[in-house]
């Protein structure tokens, strides 16, 4: 069994004895696998063109465009249920609270401000050293609490520049 969330709705998907349900109504669909992820599938005499254009298998998520428009889903099994129901869905995830200089620099560009909700990945600040440009990434999602640096300022390895909360 998985679950799909969308931005607007909730599916229940499951397999029993060969044959496909969808919030406990059968499914039935005629698809055609076109090659590079392109599908097409017939629902109730109605034709549809679907493609696959991401599958996320670590971060849990599915985008797929049908007949021009993309959709999201958020992607559980059974046992990401069963760890959500027992409270223990969030041991894995990283928290950080702040971001420290890796190397002795120059600040060139800070890119969030307090209060801002950053993904792991997001682009925080520019450090100069070496007479190189280093772009400092989020290194999990958080909220900016305080940034202790401006641009222009020099900074230590080591010191902190921004605190998460």
């Amino acid at each position: 069994m998985y679950t799909l969330k969308s931005a607007h709705q909730n599916y229940k998907i499951e397999e029993r004895e060969g044959k496909l349900y969808l919030n406990d109504g059968l499914i039935d669909l005629d698809i055609s696998d076109l090659g590079n992820q392109h599908f097409h599938v017939i629902e109730k005499h109605k034709s549809f063109e679907a493609e696959l254009l991401e599958l996320n298998k670590e971060e849990k998520y599915v985008l797929i465009k049908v007949n021009a428009q993309v959709y999201r889903f958020d992607v559980s099994d059974q046992y990401d249920i069963l760890l959500k129901e027992m409270g223990l869905d969030k041991l894995n995830q990283h928290t950080v609270k702040e971001l420290k200089a890796p190397m002795p620099g120059l600040v060139l560009q800070v890119m969030v401000q307090v209060g801002d909700e950053i993904k792991k990945g997001d682009n925080l600040l520019v450090l100069e050293a070496m007479k190189m440009e280093n772009i400092l990434k989020a290194p999990a999602d958080a909220t900016v609490k305080s940034i202790l640096i401006k641009a222009g300022d020099k900074v230590e390895k080591n010191q902190v520049l921004i605190q998460f909360a």
